[in-house]
């Protein structure tokens, strides 16, 4: 018998969400390259909390599906177009990277990627300084510093988290570009949340692979729920 009662119950449920988050995510990247609007103001806000739903059905670690809800409240508000829900929205999606860093702990990461992160950092703030509106330049640099963090810092959970972590660099990174005034790919929407889609399922996946310890995370919290730490 499971030491959690609940176990059972939960992992009934493991299938049905992860099929309702793939489908919604089709939902959306669909809206947003044929420019329906409804179609994604009602797929986007069901992204996160779906695959959060799945995390804890797959009993995964809380500051994963922290970082999730925080993902949740990130693209809700960058929904609407305006300066301070935008604010609002990364403040969001800072939380989330801030749990996320708080389940990779402190385990070192390879000295080679975090010098390349770091380069790219400062390239791409170079970049983009001079077209942001000056109201968002300390807040985004800010906001990149720590992004590029938690995208380095995801390789210490194996290379599906890694890759998550260099997409969601990616998707923020074709935003940026698109405050700035610079050249977009075509659609350029659809390529921002096809990547941050599969950022956050990607990271989702390496945090709960079989046998993968969160360096971040007590395992004496999770003893008895099932969970292989």
């Amino acid at each position: 018998m499971s030491a959690d009662p609940f176990a059972d119950r939960r992992e009934r449920f493991v299938r049905p969400l992860l099929i309702a988050f793939l489908t919604v995510c089709a939902v959306d990247l669909l809206g947003v390259l044929t420019g329906t609007g409804l179609a994604h103001l009602l797929a986007k806000p069901l992204l996160m909390p779906l695959l959060a739903g799945y995390a804890a059905a797959r009993r995964g670690p809380r500051p994963l599906i922290a970082a999730l809800l925080c993902g949740w409240v990130g693209d809700t508000f960058l929904l609407a177009d305006n300066d301070t829900a935008f604010l609002i929205g990364m403040g969001g999606f800072a939380a989330g990277h801030v749990c996320y860093l708080r389940l990779f702990g402190r385990a070192r990461g390879a000295l080679l990627p975090g010098i390349l992160y770091a380069a790219v950092l400062a390239a791409f703030l170079a970049l983009i300084w001079g077209g942001l509106p000056a109201g968002l330049r300390i807040p985004l640099a800010g906001y990149s510093l720590l992004l590029t963090a938690m995208a380095y810092r995801s390789g210490v959970l194996g290379r599906y988290a890694a890759a998550g972590g260099a997409l969601f660099l990616l998707s923020d990174g074709l935003i940026a570009t698109g405050i700035a005034g610079l050249p977009q790919l075509p659609a350029p929407d659809f390529w921002v949340m096809l990547t941050y889609v599969a950022a956050q399922l990607l990271l989702t996946v390496g945090a709960l692979a079989p046998g993968t310890r969160w360096p971040g995370v007590n395992p004496w919290a999770y003893r008895g729920r099932g969970i292989s730490i």
